[in-house]
């Protein structure tokens, strides 16, 4: 038997019951054509006409109508903490690293060279296992996409203008 195809997203908020759902980490949750297995492991495929950013609560909708719901998985994390949180954050998105902002905390994915550097400027860590929902791109859903400031990011070509002299 064929498996059942996806080829359109209903975001968030925008989809009644779901038949099923699938975890997906962070990094997962960005694809364009890949086979997922549900929760109740039926297997479908992905084939998007653009790699798109999910994030937790979207819906992938297959030909079949049915609706299969991201769940944002649990993956080993990196709680950041400590007096002047605006003050890290500001160092944080400067490394255009993916960020959960809470009151609080916030959290991001581990990363040595990161941790680091915030240790360096007075921040505290913890490393935790959570499900990671970060803030999207400025500029609508999405994320950002990282720029090559350290040896965890990938190059990327794009055309918006930008300046990378941070």
């Amino acid at each position: 038997m064929d498996q059942p195809i996806c080829q359109k997203i209903i975001r968030a908020g925008h989809w009644a019951q779901p038949h099923d759902t699938v975890e997906l980490t962070y990094d997962a949750r960005f694809l364009r054509r890949k086979v997922l297995m549900t929760t109740k492991g039926t297997r479908f495929l992905v084939d998007l006409e653009h790699a798109t950013s999910l994030d937790h609560g979207d819906a992938f909708e297959l030909e079949t109508g049915a609706l299969v719901e991201v769940v944002a998985a649990r993956e080993d994390l990196l709680e950041v903490t400590g007096d002047g949180l605006a003050r890290i954050a500001w160092h944080i998105g400067n490394r255009h690293t993916p960020c959960q902002i809470e009151a609080e905390r916030l959290v991001i994915q581990r990363d040595k060279v990161i941790g680091d550097m915030l240790h360096q400027i007075g921040a505290q860590t913890r490393e935790i296992s959570e499900r990671f929902v970060p803030e999207g791109g400025a500029y609508g859903h999405g994320r950002t996409h990282g720029h090559d400031h350290s040896a965890t990011h990938n190059h990327h070509e794009h055309d918006h203008p930008h300046d990378h002299a941070h």
